[in-house]
């Protein structure tokens, strides 16, 4: 048994928070900490009228790599759950590193001043990592994550080897508002209004935001616009399984979300350089835009509908081609009634507690700076099946898709 300690008390940490509890037989004590403790104790108050296990918690500071340290060793934690902001990856990453826990995280390195997101200075660590025998297991969320197991496994079973990889996101999903992000709106709107990127025969190729799109039939929940984007898992899937030709990813956004985000963006408001609004009075417009936009941590009761993430892989098996869709959806009710939050921190925080129960178990173990395609599909996909995340594979004809017209 392990003892795991939860950095970050919003909607996946409410989650991954639920879920932990959920497998007492395996962390012996979970303590939950943020920079607003009362958040915490609220989660675990649910979680012991819920489900009668108790939950610690604490109030950290989590770029106080010293502060944070000193919890992980006062705690006894084995494993650190990182589901606080990117911006925190590298301190805490630090803070194991100095107190010897295991770390996991959901979503890689994104750089405070600038919309840059990255692996290099978390694969930087690995080293570090491997001198003290400690594991730190990168992207454990859904995309990235799940995805990237989703990828992993037809790499294992199904195919012989990749040629090409779409990752396909939809949230199908309607809370109500005239406009809200379902994740925290910075990290949001930075991954939708930078460049979109996708690779091909080696190389990087970029495009003008949101300027490729096609049309996708999402089993069991309808057809959606999809966007081309950049996301991050294609960095390390591209660099762990070489035999792809081509990868890109693809996510769904209304119209609506789109017209005000495009109003947002003509009046500066998605900036994220601080303005002068008075005299020695500064702000970033965009630190603005997320206090008057509801917290997507309120938007579980009110959010109907489903989430669609899958992953479509073709290649070749005994030398035939094939194509094969992998996906999972997820009910937003369903999650809310089930841990109290929206399919959006659902789909993460479940992955994020796996991949914390992955490293406990030993299941997964090599120590160093690991992205999760680098280990054995199939006891994951076990548990996400075993956790509310089941998933679903089709095989799809090779040529005359949508898909293909892009």
């Amino acid at each position: 048994m392990s003892n795991l300690l939860i950095i970050g008390a919003g909607g996946v940490g409410r989650v991954a928070t639920f879920k932990a509890a959920m497998n007492d037989y395996v962390f012996k004590n979970i303590v939950l900490a943020s920079r607003t403790k009362s958040k915490c104790d609220a989660i675990a108050k649910d979680i012991k009228e819920k489900l009668g296990v108790n939950v610690k918690t604490a109030e950290i500071d989590a770029m106080d790599v010293d502060a944070t340290a000193k919890l992980i060793k006062d705690t006894n934690s084995d494993i650190v759950l990182n589901v606080a902001l990117p911006y925190q990856d590298l301190a805490i990453m630090d803070a194991c590193l100095k107190a010897g826990a295991h770390y996991v995280d959901t979503a890689n390195y994104e750089h405070p001043d600038e919309a840059k997101f990255e692996y290099k200075l978390q694969w930087a660590k690995d080293s570090e990592f491997r001198e003290k025998n400690l594991m730190a297991l990168l992207g454990s969320g859904f995309d990235p994550g799940v995805t990237n197991v989703f990828t992993a496994f037809a790499a294992q079973e199904l195919l012989d080897e990749i040629e090409t990889l779409d990752i396909l996101d939809c949230n199908a999903g309607d809370h109500g508002y005239p406009f809200a992000t379902n994740f925290n709106p910075e990290i949001n709107i930075r991954e939708i209004t930078q460049k979109g990127k996708y690779y091909e025969n080696g190389e990087w190729k970029e495009i003008e935001p949101m300027s490729v799109s096609f049309k996708w039939n999402y089993p069991k929940v309808g057809e959606y616009p999809s966007y081309l984007l950049y996301h991050e898992e294609l960095e390390s899937l591209t660099k762990n399984f070489p035999s792809i030709k081509r990868a890109r990813f693809f996510m769904t956004f209304s119209d609506k979300y789109l017209w005000h985000l495009r109003a947002l963006q003509n009046v500066g408001m998605t900036n994220i350089e601080p303005i002068e609004v008075c005299k020695g009075c500064k702000i970033s417009p965009m630190e603005f835009l997320k206090k008057v936009l509801p917290d997507p941590a309120s938007l579980g009761p009110r959010t109907k509908g489903q989430t669609h993430i899958g992953v479509v892989v073709t290649g070749y098996k005994d030398g035939k081609k094939k194509r094969y869709y992998i996906y999972n959806i997820c009910d937003h009710q369903c999650a809310f009634r089930e841990v109290g939050a929206q399919c959006v921190s659902y789909t993460t925080g479940v992955p994020a507690m796996i991949g914390a129960k992955m490293i406990a178990t030993k299941t997964w173990f090599s120590a160093g700076v690991k992205n999760m395609e680098e280990f054995q599909a199939r006891p994951f996909m076990y548990e996400l099946n075993k956790n509310g995340l089941p998933w679903f594979i089709e095989e799809l004809p090779t040529e005359g898709l949508p898909i293909d017209e892009i």
